[in-house]
């Protein structure tokens, strides 16, 4: 897998001209893994990780009206620690930004931290709009996230625009319009599954796609893309609604409350908080568990989501077939979600109400209800977990209470492409390298077929 990974990245960095590097290069996946240690011991050099600035940005990028031209600071993070320099034309790794704060991305993005030396490359990590301290209103959340009105400048579209406004306005000011750009972006978003579960398995799949279409829609600004577990097919009926619990269910295989106080033996159970309890918030509690574990499944301790062991998923199916605990299916469902929800044991109880939203997540809800309707909630019988439809009405009644608006289930593949896309990415696309996990509950929408060196798929079996 390493060879042939070189391969593709010698490839897609051939217009980065550092020959002598790249026999020195050997890359390390999962790409969104860095080491606790290693990313302490980099920002420890006497030297922050990175560097934090502000880019003026439009409101809209797309219209001439008055409000339009209303503007926002746009954060981003810049690190030249390992930079050649303009005048070599050293390249630009940029980070396309997330459904949170670009801080929580960058600190867990070691990939571009490992392999820029190599390159000598400088890093970028923009900030999506809308989210972390991107707020336009001048930051006040109150207007920024009111309603329909001022939410409606929050969209994939608009975010692209930005990314390619701040790095042309970048290059220009750093004299190096001629340095190559790549660009990268892999993450897994997070929500409160069980307050919102037709949504929540939207959250983590949105921003692995912007950096490959990034490079459709901007080739002139980017040179490259790595799109870490991209399911650009994950929209209308091109990917099977059933093939994201399916996998996390191959996952799991892999390693292999209506009675009278039913509730209360089920609060008892699973340490649940004493504020509140209903079996269909334990539930989505739990399926939470089994499904960001299953998303993190990496090959190393991890912070990202939550603490983490080494394989999560194999400690979650060691608690379930603990000998010690006999016959008792729910001290072994406990045993598993403690593995996600409480790994440093610090934890005394569970809020199922619990609202926190430490990464600043929330408005992707809007971004579920208008542009990204991808169909993941189904559940057939070859799922662990309940049999389940999809069901489009669903959405569509939450969206028109909840924002009052109607979603377009349709706009992604027209405004990037999904269908036929071989044919398309055959025609149109090259220097994307689109890498999947197979144990990544994503992978299931993710591009499957390699049509060049310059556009490559790369596959793991193994990891997420």
């Amino acid at each position: 897998m390493r060879i042939g990974s070189i391969i593709v990245w010698c490839t897609l960095f051939s217009l980065c001209n550092v020959p002598s590097l790249l026999a020195k290069f050997t890359p390390q996946f999962p790409s969104s893994v860095i080491g606790p240690e290693k990313i302490t011991k980099i920002s420890s050099q006497n030297q922050p990780l990175y560097e934090t600035k502000y880019f003026t940005q439009i409101l809209d990028h797309f219209n001439y009206n008055p409000q339009s031209y209303q503007t926002f600071q746009n954060r981003y993070l810049i690190n030249d620690k390992y930079w050649g320099g303009a005048a070599k034309n050293s390249p630009i790794f940029v980070y396309t930004g997330n459904e949170g704060d670009i801080e929580w991305f960058a600190q867990n993005t070691g990939f571009m931290f490992e392999t820029a030396p190599h390159f000598e490359a400088l890093l970028v990590f923009i900030e999506h709009r809308f989210y972390g301290k991107s707020i336009p209103y001048g930051g006040d959340t109150s207007i920024a996230y009111k309603n329909a009105s001022t939410l409606g400048y929050l969209s994939s579209t608009q975010a692209l625009a930005d990314y390619a406004t701040l790095i042309i306005d970048l290059k220009k000011n750093l004299s190096a319009v001629d340095s190559p750009v790549v660009v990268f972006g892999g993450s897994y978003g997070g929500s409160t599954f069980f307050m919102f579960p037709l949504f929540a398995l939207l959250l983590a799949g949105h921003f692995q796609m912007l950096a490959a279409w990034f490079r459709l829609k901007y080739p002139h600004v980017a040179i490259g893309a790595l799109a870490s577990s991209s399911p650009i097919l994950n929209f209308e009926d091109i990917t099977s609604p059933y093939s994201f619990n399916n996998i996390i269910t191959q996952d799991f295989r892999a390693n292999t409350a209506k009675q009278p106080k039913g509730l209360e033996l089920l609060r008892n159970s699973f340490k649940i908080c004493t504020n509140y309890i209903s079996a269909s918030y334990l539930q989505g509690w739990l399926q939470t568990a089994l499904i960001y574990t299953a998303m993190t499944d990496y090959p190393t301790p991890s912070n990202f989501l939550q603490p983490l062991p080494a394989y999560p998923v194999k400690e979650m199916c060691k608690a379930i077939d603990n000998p010690s605990l006999g016959n008792d299916t729910f001290a072994k469902l406990y045993g598993a979600a403690n593995i996600y929800y409480n790994y440093t044991g610090n934890a005394t109880c569970f809020d199922l109400l619990d609202k926190s939203d430490p990464h600043g997540l929330g408005e992707w809800t809007w971004q579920a209800c208008t542009e990204m309707i991808m169909p993941t909630e189904g559940s057939n019988s070859e799922s662990i977990f309940p049999p389940s439809d999809y069901n489009y009405t669903d959405r569509l009644e939450f969206c028109m209470s909840y924002f009052d608006v109607e979603p377009r289930p349709t706009w992604i593949t027209t405004e990037f492409g999904g269908h036929d896309i071989y044919r398309v990415l055959k025609r149109f696309g090259s220097n994307i390298i689109f890498f999947n996990g197979l144990r990544d509950p994503w992978s299931g929408g993710g591009y499957s077929l390699s049509l060049s060196l310059s556009l490559s798929l790369t596959h793991t079996q193994n990891l997420v």
